[in-house]
């Protein structure tokens, strides 16, 4: 583990990199976002569903990405909040078909299709603080995805697992834990970057 003692605390970690996007200009954030749906449209297995979510505040936004996947008839699947915290899931629909939801979150108006609907997706993007070099994600703390990827083990599902990313959040070492399981992609404005032999790109 680096000596920073930032990168050893996942709580301070987590402040820290709130605190970096926040600083971001919405200019900034915009560029990204379009930049981030070039480069992981790619990523998406011929005819396969994706499960992506809907970025809010200063997350590395997924809002063209979501259009591109619409306007080349992708399905595309997005969580809903459960009170446990677990996710469901719904079809997404158009940016229309969005209603606020609690923690500030906006969710599909589809009906839900169940917790192990995740596992008919070829491609899972995981919203996440930051990755290292070795894949393991840093996410927000409250276990929502922790539940997601242990499901897909349990259902025997192997999506291609990635997370979107500004370029400064992709680290060297991140704080870990026994249950943390890595993705196989960080996606950046820049490119690719791979952990897995399955994904091409750069890194």
């Amino acid at each position: 583990m680096t000596d920073d003692p930032l990168y050893n605390d996942k709580a301070a970690l987590r402040s820290h990199l709130l605190a970096e996007r926040r600083a971001l200009s919405p200019e900034r954030r915009a560029a990204a976002a379009l930049a981030l749906a070039e480069r992981a449209l790619p990523l998406l297995p011929g005819g396969a569903t994706v499960a992506a979510y809907v970025s809010v505040g200063a997350e590395p936004g997924t809002g063209p990405l979501l259009d591109l996947l619409r306007e080349r008839g992708v399905p595309v699947l997005l969580p809903v909040l459960l009170p446990d915290n677990d996710l469901d899931w719904a079809p997404y629909q158009g940016r229309e078909r969005l209603a606020p939801a609690d923690r500030g979150l906006l969710e599909p108006m589809a009906p839900t299709l169940g917790p192990a609907a995740i596992a008919t997706a070829g491609l899972v993007l995981l919203p996440g603080l930051a990755v290292d070099r070795r894949g393991l994600r840093l996410g927000r703390g409250g276990g929502s995805y922790d539940r997601v990827l242990a499901r897909l083990a349990r259902l025997g599902a192997e999506p291609l697992l990635a997370t979107l990313l500004y370029e400064s959040e992709l680290l060297d070492l991140l704080p870990t834990e026994p249950h943390d399981r890595p993705v196989h992609a960080a996606v950046t404005p820049a490119g690719v970057h791979r952990f897995d032999p399955r994904v091409t790109g750069s890194g």
